[in-house]
Formats: structure tokens, sequence, C-alpha cells
């Protein structure tokens, strides 16, 4: 034999499996881990029994009947655990509670990561990185599954105290129909409550964004409780407005200014852009409605003589309705002259939905949508508070009628 093929030989000799090794040592280990577990359940199960397994004795406080099998998932893998039963008293012990502690940890980092906008193929790779243990797509759903319920309370709770700031909009949805992808539309209501924090009051499922639409929505709102209301913020949509006469008729609406804006500079050309947009901001940046009302008359004139004729017809039909602000206390106009707080809550909910794409029907992408909503809603949103509101109203009638 040559030297060659000796060395060809020895190789094949001491050729190691690696896999198949790592499933063995894998193996034992969790055996070992399972036998280590049980014994411990046996033993804590005599501690609790003052007594061995057929001992007979005059201590023993309790017998044994039977045991059943729990899965339960640790670092070494999946083990089967053989948890005793007792005849007089509830089997408790310390290793069930703290492997319960441990399940449910990550029971909740999965709902966390899946209301945080992570995809759920994203969340089968996290698992397994930290875990080692695959989490398939149906354990997700399964797990959202359980605060579906939750969400559905929370939609329809009560609306406690008084909201002077409201704030509505809408979304549109991609979903399967019949083997098309239509759209479907989420209606959305945030506010500002008594007390100065921002508070996200509701999510319903809408046709599109009409008067039936929107008066369904606001009905709703009302008969949960929803009282106080002194400002509505949102664009011009026609049906939106309709219905806010009708629920709220003693309720002021503003036009949110920078909608206007946007209707404005879809017919200005790109080369007077900057002006019109520096035009149209000295006219919110007044310190009275009256100042803001002549500020407009000029900008009118002005886009006028610039040829602008239709930009200046939008301006002067709908200059009033962006005004409505001016009547509340002067610490809260820049927040409620447009509708960005609750822009940038649609975000937040286009952020996650993205990620699915077409939905299957309305009621998942409602039920995703306000998921994502009561989740900000109980971390960011809820501790941004905005002033007393109360406080400065008071303030600026006393100011008004001194």
């Amino acid at each position: 034999m040559n030297e060659d093929s000796s060395e060809s030989a020895l190789n094949n000799v001491v050729r190691i499996d690696d896999e198949r090794i790592k499933e063995h040592l894998g193996n034992i280990v969790r055996s070992s881990v399972e036998e280590t577990l049980n014994g411990l359940l046996d033993a804590e199960a005599d501690r609790l029994c003052n007594a061995g397994r057929y001992e007979r004795s005059q201590g023993r406080r309790d017998f044994r009947s039977g045991s059943y099998s729990r899965k339960l998932q640790t670092q070494a893998g999946e083990v089967t655990l053989k948890v005793p039963k007792l005849r007089h008293q509830a089997f408790e012990t310390a290793i069930i509670e703290r492997y319960r502690r441990r399940e449910t940890s990550v029971e909740e980092a999965l709902v966390e990561m899946y209301l945080a906008g992570v995809s759920v193929r994203r969340v089968e790779d996290i698992t397994e990185a930290l875990w080692g243990t695959r989490v398939s797509p149906s354990t997700v759903s399964r797990l959202n599954q359980k605060i579906y319920e939750q969400i559905e309370a929370w939609r329809n709770r009560p609306i406690e105290g008084s909201h002077p700031y409201l704030y509505l909009d809408g979304i549109v949805l991609k979903r399967s129909w019949a083997g098309e992808v239509r759209n479907v539309s989420l209606l959305v209501a945030i506010s500002v409550n008594g007390e100065g924090y921002r508070e996200i009051l509701g999510i319903v499922e809408g046709a599109k964004e009409d008067k039936a639409g929107w008066s369904g929505f606001l009905k709703h709102l009302k008969d949960r409780g929803l009282k106080g209301v002194e400002l509505i913020v949102s664009d011009a949509c026609t049906g939106l407005v309709e219905s806010a006469a009708e629920f709220f008729p003693q309720t002021r609406w503003q036009r949110c200014v920078v909608h206007w804006y946007r209707n404005i500079f879809s017919h200005v050309p790109a080369a007077k852009m900057r002006e019109v947009a520096l035009m149209l901001k000295a006219i919110h940046a007044s310190e009275s409605r009256p100042t803001a009302q002549k500020k407009a008359l000029e900008v009118i004139a002005r886009l006028r003589e610039m040829r602008l004729a239709r930009a200046a017809e939008i301006a002067e039909q709908g200059v009033e309705e962006t005004l409505a602000y001016y009547a509340f206390p002067e610490e809260h106009w820049r927040r409620i002259r447009t509708n960005n707080p609750l822009e940038r809550i649609m975000r937040e909910i286009r952020r996650r939905t993205r990620v699915v794409g077409a939905f299957p029907d309305g009621k998942s992408a409602l039920s995703l949508a306000a998921a994502r909503l009561r989740h900000i809603a109980g971390t960011r949103w809820s501790t941004k508070r905005y002033m007393n509101i109360d406080l400065l109203r008071r303030q600026t009638l006393e100011l008004q009628t001194a």
C-alpha cells in the first residue's frame, strides 16, 4: 500500500459526524435535565406528604394519587415532566412556578414583538436565536388570539371625563375580496382630555370615509360616553364635517392647516412653491384672528397677482375654516391647528400593517390596527402631557372679560 492510500484509509477511520455527535449529546443533556426535574418533583411531593412513596408513617400528611404529564421547553430542549397529584391538597412547587414565569415571559415577549411591528417570520428567527426553539406562525397566531378579546373590550370600553380636543382621521388598508385586492377604511379618533393627556378613544371599520361611516363612528363614541368636546380637528372630508356638525352641533371645527396647504400646493408650480408656502405660513403666525384674516386677504390678492387663480380660490374658500384655533388658549395653538398628533399614530399603524400586505378580511385589519393602537396607548402616548386645559381656559376667559 502506498503512502497516499494509507493516508486516505486513516482519514476514513477517524472521520467524525459532528451532527450525530451533537444530536447524541443533546439527547443525553435533555434526558439528564428531564430526570433531574422529575426527581425534584418527586422530592417535593415527599416533602408535602411528609413521607416517601409507599412509606408507612404516623407523620404522613397526604397520599399520592398518580401523576400527569406536562411538556416543558428548557434550554436543553423539550422535556416531559411527570407532575405528582396528591389526594388532599394541590401540588405546588417552586420548580413549576419558576418555569411557568419563564413561559409567561416568553409569551409576553412574543406578543410585544408582534404588536411592536415585527413580522411573524422575523419573530420565528428571534425566538430561535434567544431560546433555541423556533416558534411556528400558528403558535404566534394562537398567542395573539388571547389578546384580541382584550382588544375588543378595550375598543368598547366606557369613555370617562371630558375631552375638549378631538382629532379624527381615516386610514385605507388593502384586503382580499373574491380573488381581488380592495380597500378597507379604518376610522380613528384620539383626544386630549381635561387633564392634558392624549388618549386614544377608538377605531372602527368603515366601508369608506363617507357620511354614513363617520356618523356610525361618532355615534359609537357618544354611546360610550364621549362628552365635553369643544374642538374637532380633521381634514375637510365632506362626510366627516357633516357628521361632526350633526353629533356635536355646539363644537367648533378646525380644518387641518397642513391639509389645507397641500390642497393649495396642488395648483402651484414647483418654481413658486417656496414663496407660496412662506405666504401661507405667515397667516397662521399671526398673533390674533383679526390679524390672520387681514393677512389672508393680502395673500389671496398676491396669489391672483401671481396668476394662480385656482390656488387663490381655494385659499379664499377655506381660510376661515383654518382659524378656529384662535378661540382657545394661545399655548395650545401650535398643537390644535393641525392633525399632526393623529398623523404620527397613523404612521405607526401603516408601519405595522405594511408587513402584512393584503388582509384576508376587514376584521383582521381592524384587529391588528387596534392591537397596535392599544400597544401605543399603553406606552408612549399616555405619558405625553399637554398642560392643564381647564386652568388655561379659565385664564383665557378672564383675560377676554377684563
